[in-house]
């Protein structure tokens, strides 16, 4: 199982649900004729004149504080090279989604048809007014330089050309981190680069800012060692040629202490591995494939430190580390450029952020017992949620103390708060949560496989390498389905009817009778049920066929919840099995416990469900903090809901003193921390952010959830189911194929935990 990128679904992806990655929405009220007045004609005179007395004032009334222009000829796109203006756009739409949803950044991606450097340069210069900073991208060398030195002089806003400076950051702090490591000095190791695009350049410029000795470094390109004595270099390759009598790569490496490759795949041999010095540094950052393959490198050395630019090996030299959060930094403090020193002060927070205790949140999402300080932890992982509050203070403080601040941050402490709440972490945890899965994919089964889109969220899973799907439905409308969406993985298709599986039918039917005849159960009427997928599927999980499974698409939640509590049964301990949804809202993730089961719990049984709702939130790697939710504020309105809360709010505090739980509160109070601590100062989740809902019946969890999901756009994954033995998750009715493959994420993690447990 690999991860395999099809035509159609690359297409599919950027044409549906409509055209493109990104789009703009309004941040203000439209809803009436006076909204509608202020925000044009005549109220939009008003900030246009206070602008036109003071330009600074544009940053007041308008978006240009959080905008850049990420901007493009289309001259050097990824590996495809040259493309042109129009087919350079996806990319520049996918960088603006990267600036989004790491750091809050809004974006305009711009095109523009024009080769020329001086056209290039006065287009560029003649829409700058409408951004706080622009961010150039795959725009050819030499040209690149001239264009951001010109831009950068010219302009009184933050330019950076982000495959220049963002891979040169990075693996900057990644050597830093990496010759601390191994105990050699910067100035001391000798340096070979392979490759002298921008990318190797500015690198290789930065490393000599760090302290490496220009005479310790040697620079090659596809025709070999840059020596001062080759005709026609550029000026950017004249910076580094030697004078050294050696001609090719494999002479160059010769006790060399690091490579860095910026080049072409597979270049570098084990034999030129085998002559580098003790204790090798090789950063081989040539994408997809690196100069030498990470697996070989490691055999061919045990002593090396190596890092790639692909996400499946330790180490990776991911520009999203950098770019979103120097920009972030820099707009913040309304930065005139991006300077040395910011530059820097990137380097060198993400090289101090490595060295720091690792979240567990990241070592769960990573699939890691203890991620620390060494040789394949050398730098951030993207999905470290730390980047955001370390690394533009880092930027903008150096942007203040080089001078090219204009609105200098008085309040740190205030400053990283509103850089944790700009992202809420919702998308980003589902995101982690997916990065998981795929560390240790587990045989999920697909209860209601002859649906198309159940179907389709199986290829996803698998052809993702997020789990190993079992297929559940008619044999031949499920190969009928696969054909037409091109899946054509041979993995298991079980159809619980067909005679085929009589034997297994009366296995499991014998089990099922054995621990249910004293309940009434016949064993025909066991032999019956395994005829019913879902029985049939529980059974398998029971017996190990399998390690969770998901089901619901197309049959009501009892229907489907049923099976699972009577074959699967509850964990030990447990005397209600319950559920919560995982919703993805703008202010982060937010769990609602129960969506789906229990319809009127009693205090003893609220009391579980929101231990259970604590010990599911803690598995992904969240610290939750929790509200029993209600009519009434602390018995503010008497009713037989507000003292069941109540209740329930005493047997937990005395059960499990250290969850952080309160309640009854109003959903208002229990949401809005700044309402909640102005009128309820006492209570054990002051000062927290609350991240967790549990209900008082069934009714209220369900409405709430299935409306904030339509009203507000926003992500919901479940139900969660929790409690049971195995791990057995309901599908929404009808859920999209992103919701399915959300579940299937969850019900992997949920596999791989109660693993560990067993």
């Amino acid at each position: 199982m690999g991860k395999k990128i099809r035509k159609i679904d690359a297409l599919d992806y950027h044409e549906f649900p409509k055209p493109g990655k990104i789009e703009v929405i309004p941040t203000t009220k439209y809803a009436t004729q006076r909204d509608l007045s202020l925000a044009y004609s005549p109220g939009v005179a008003e900030p246009c004149l206070e602008i036109e007395k003071n330009k600074e004032d544009v940053y007041k009334y308008t978006s240009k504080g959080n905008l850049v222009a990420v901007i493009s000829n289309g001259t050097a796109v990824l590996g495809l090279g040259d493309i042109g203006a129009e087919a350079s756009k996806p990319v520049m739409e996918g960088k603006g989604l990267l600036f989004k949803i790491f750091a809050d950044i809004d974006v305009f991606d711009i095109e523009i048809d024009v080769t020329d450097v001086d056209k290039f340069i006065e287009t560029v210069k003649a829409i700058a007014p409408t951004f706080g900073g622009i961010n150039l991208e795959d725009i050819k060398a030499p040209e690149a330089f001239e264009i951001e030195r010109r831009l950068k002089d010219e302009l009184d806003i933050p330019v950076m050309h982000d495959d220049q400076h963002g891979t040169a950051i990075i693996s900057t702090a990644a050597l830093k981190n990496a010759l601390e490591v191994i105990g050699k000095k910067i100035d001391e190791v000798l340096i070979v680069v392979n490759g002298a695009g921008a990318a190797a350049i500015s690198c290789t410029r930065l490393y000599k800012k760090l302290g490496a000795k220009e005479e310790n470094i040697i620079m090659c390109d596809s025709k070999g060692v840059i020596r001062r004595d080759r005709d026609n270099l550029t000026s950017q390759k004249a910076e580094f040629a030697t004078d050294r009598d050696i001609y090719e790569l494999d002479e160059a490496i010769k006790n060399s202490d690091v490579f860095i490759g910026l080049s072409t795949g597979d270049i570098l041999t084990p034999k030129m591995l085998k002559t580098m010095a003790k204790d090798p540094i090789v950063f081989a950052m040539a994408n997809p494939n690196p100069e030498i393959n990470f697996d070989l490198a490691i055999k061919t050395r045990k002593d090396i430190i190596m890092a790639t630019g692909r996400s499946d090996h330790p180490n990776q030299v991911n520009n999203v580390l950098g770019f979103p959060f120097i920009f972030r930094g820099a707009l913040d403090v309304r930065a005139t450029k991006i300077n040395e020193e910011m530059k820097m002060a990137a380097v060198h927070a993400l090289s101090d952020l490595t060295k720091e205790i690792v979240p567990e949140q990241v070592n769960i999402a990573y699939q890691e017992k203890h991620l620390h300080f060494g040789k394949d932890y050398i730098i951030p992982k993207p999905f470290d949620t730390r980047l955001i509050t370390e690394i533009p203070p880092a930027v903008a403080k150096a942007a203040m103390d080089s001078g090219v601040a204009r609105k200098p941050i008085e309040d740190w402490d205030a400053y990283k708060e509103e850089l944790a709440e700009r992202l809420g972490a919702g998308n980003k945890l589902m995101r982690m949560i997916t990065s998981r899965a795929k560390s240790n994919p587990k045989r999920v089964i697909f209860t209601e496989a002859d649906h198309l889109n159940v179907l389709k969220a199986a290829q996803i899973v698998y052809e993702e390498g997020i789990a190993k799907p079992i297929l559940l439905g008619e044999k031949n409308k499920v190969k009928r389905l696969m054909k037409e969406i091109s899946f054509d993985a041979k993995i298991p298709i079980i159809d619980p009817k067909s005679a085929v599986e009589k034997k297994r039918k009366n296995k499991f039917a014998e089990k099922y009778w054995e621990e249910n005849r004293r309940k009434g159960v016949s064993i025909i009427d066991a032999q019956i049920k395994m005829r019913e997928r879902n029985y049939f599927a529980a059974m398998m999980l029971k017996e190990n066929l399998a390690d969770a499974l998901v089901s619901g698409y197309s049959r009501s939640y009892p229907t489907v919840a049923k099976p699972m509590m009577e074959v699967i049964g509850k964990e030990d301990g447990i005397e209600k099995v319950s559920a919560t949804n995982l919703m993805l809202t703008s202010r982060g993730p937010l769990f609602l416990s129960d969506t789906a089961i229990n319809i009127n719990p009693n205090a003893n049984e609220l009391a579980e469900i929101a231990r259970m709702t604590n010990t599911t939130m803690k598995l992904f790697g969240l610290k939750p903090n929790l509200a029993f939710v209600s009519y009434s504020n602390f018995g503010s309105t008497a009713g037989k809901s507000s003292k069941k809360i109540k209740e329930a709010t005493s047997i937990i505090h005395k059960s499990h003193p250290d969850i952080s739980i309160d309640g009854e509160l109003q959903a208002d109070f229990a949401l809005n921390e700044r309402m909640r601590s102005e009128k309820f100062a006492f209570t054990k989740i002051e000062g927290k952010k609350v991240n967790g809902l549990i209900f008082p019946n069934l009714e209220s969890a369900n409405i709430s959830y299935k409306l904030l999901k339509e009203l507000n756009n926003t992500g919901s994954v479940g139900p969660i189911i929790m409690g049971l033995r195995k791990p057995a998750h309901l599908l929404q009715l009808h859920a999209s194929v992103d919701e399915i493959v959300n579940m299937v994420c969850i019900a992997v993690v949920d596999a791989q935990e109660k693993a560990k447990k067993s």
